[in-house]
């Protein structure tokens, strides 16, 4: 694979990844959390921690396809 698909590749799998943990940040109970849920900053806090745990997972799932990847030349 081509080092510019890859890279496309990359984004979009870590793109994605920030989606899904944003919708499944939605089941918290932010209200049991923050004081004012609807303040700029509370959406902001949630965004920035869909962010950083979509980045995380999305670095996971890459890794892992590299890794498996690996693996192909060592069972040639």
């Amino acid at each position: 694979m081509s080092e510019g698909v890859q890279g496309i590749f990359s984004i979009v799998v870590v793109v994605l990844c920030i989606l899904f943990v944003w919708m499944l940040l939605s089941i918290v109970a932010w209200d049991k959390i923050l004081k004012n849920v609807n303040h700029p900053k509370a959406k902001m806090l949630q965004i920035v921690i869909a962010i950083v745990l979509g980045y995380q997972l999305g670095s996971f799932f890459l890794q892992y396809w590299g890794f498996s990847t690996m693996l192909q030349d060592f069972v040639e």
